[in-house]
């Protein structure tokens, strides 16, 4: 009995320190809420993804990206960004591509800074990348083989609608400090 109350207080103790640092969104605050939607979605598909918001030094949240195109395609999508346990900043996406482009897409995407030095320069704001960035599909087990590359790792989560793409095109990306 003295042994699974040890247990029981250790495993409390635990889950009680690895979720004290988590952000908490505003509940008042709907993007906030979207974007905590976005995570815990994104958690359930790959549960291997929690260590990525654990270890990153900050990670941006976009949960609801729209995308369209008939050859010349768009998409476009605000967030916010997270590092430790606050919201540091709003942000927004927008790509435009050329090419062998049909349909619509909504998704979600995360992109997760390794170290103080690849969050600052998104910090900067008119961050970019390019068409030689890959994000990461999320299925179960994906982010098991994902890696940073120049300190920043993106992933997608596709939430509905079929595209047909062979295009070629870059994001930008524009950030706004808060309070």
């Amino acid at each position: 009995m003295r042994k699974i109350l040890l247990s029981f207080i250790t495993l409390t103790l635990m889950l009680g320190l690895s979720t004290a640092s988590a952000w908490d969104p505003d509940p008042n605050d709907k993007m906030q809420l979207e974007v905590q939607s976005a995570i815990v979605g994104i958690k359930a598909k790959d549960p291997g993804m929690d260590d990525w918001f654990k270890n990153a030094a900050g990670y941006a949240v976009f949960p609801n990206v729209g995308k369209g195109a008939v050859g010349i395609g768009g998409a476009h999508g605000n967030g916010l960004v997270i590092a430790g346990d606050k919201v540091i900043g709003k942000t927004s996406l927008s790509q435009v591509s050329i090419g062998l482009s049909l349909g619509g897409q909504k998704y979600a995407e995360f992109i997760f800074f390794k170290d103080e030095i690849a969050l600052g320069e998104f910090k900067r704001g008119n961050w970019e990348s390019g068409a030689q960035a890959s994000a990461v599909l999320v299925t179960a087990g994906a982010s098991a083989d994902a890696a940073y590359n120049k300190g920043v790792a993106i992933f997608t989560d596709i939430a509905g609608g079929v595209m047909a793409d062979a295009s070629v095109g870059g994001q930008k990306f524009d950030f706004e400090p808060v309070e």
